[in-house]
């Protein structure tokens, strides 16, 4: 017994050294956290129902003054319809940044959970003869996850014309054309400003985000429905200068330079 106590503690003891040796880096220590609001916050569930009942209200007035063309909503699909808090916080909660090839294995898997209040909205939407079209910045290889996903919860319009994955640029400029040259766009749903407007393209500085957001401020629950993201996302790139090679220790170093403290 007196042995097994000492396995104990020195296994504990090991255990303290490793992680005072190797603690989560402020970005991941950051998603974590992040991950815990999206996963256990009652705030966070409020939030999302409130963009999406939002969303309601708008489709249904945009549709008492339909004009000649069909109507159609946009949406992004991660963060924004599908929840991947258990994937990201698989990651970050072992000190690991995101993994192409990790998150394809999560993606293929097709059993992410939704969002609060999305799968309803996007059938209410489909129940009102309006088109729904998602158009996301997965790779075409992860086309039958993504698809086995969606249709788990019996979303609407899942086929090849609807679901639309990133080609040759990230930009979703090219790909919103696409859709309004049949449809008249009246409610675009992200989580990621890029999901809006090319004002968010081409890389932008956090300074010049908040410039577009400021001239686009009409929009946001208006025709741009925003759903809480506090864990990824351009925010993120933008704070780092799209610099996707910094290691987390320099992460650390400009989370620490642009961070206001109480002195």
């Amino acid at each position: 017994m007196k042995k097994f106590l000492l396995f104990k503690v020195l296994l504990f003891s090991v255990l303290i050294v490793d992680a005072q040796n190797a603690p989560l880096s402020i970005t991941n220590g950051g998603k974590v956290w992040a991950l815990a609001y999206q996963q256990c916050a009652a705030e966070y569930k409020a939030l999302c129902f409130q963009a999406y009942n939002i969303a309601h209200w708008r489709l249904d007035e945009a549709i008492k003054h339909k004009g000649k063309k069909p109507l159609a909503v946009v949406t992004d699909i991660d963060e924004t319809l599908l929840d991947n808090s258990p994937y990201d916080a698989e990651r970050a909660i072992n000190n690991q940044p995101f993994d192409l090839k990790t998150w394809k294995q999560w993606t293929a898997k097709g059993i992410a959970d939704t969002v609060p209040g999305a799968p309803s909205f996007f059938k209410h939407a489909a129940s009102k003869g309006v088109a729904v079209f998602y158009i996301t910045n997965r790779d075409e290889n992860e086309r039958d996850g993504t698809a086995k996903n969606l249709k788990l919860y019996n979303l609407p319009y899942i086929d090849a014309t609807h679901l639309i994955f990133k080609q040759s640029t990230s930009s979703k400029k090219d790909r919103r054309k696409q859709v309004l040259a049949k449809y008249n766009i009246v409610l675009l749903c992200g989580d990621n400003l890029a999901d809006f407007d090319a004002l968010y393209d081409n890389k932008p500085s956090e300074a010049n985000r908040d410039a577009a957001t400021e001239k686009l401020k009409k929009q946001f629950g208006s025709k741009y429905i925003i759903i809480p993201n506090p864990s990824y996302g351009d925010f993120e790139n933008a704070l780092f200068k799209f610099d996707y090679k910094l290691t987390e220790a320099q992460k650390d170093s400009v989370i620490r330079s642009v961070i206001k403290l109480d002195k």
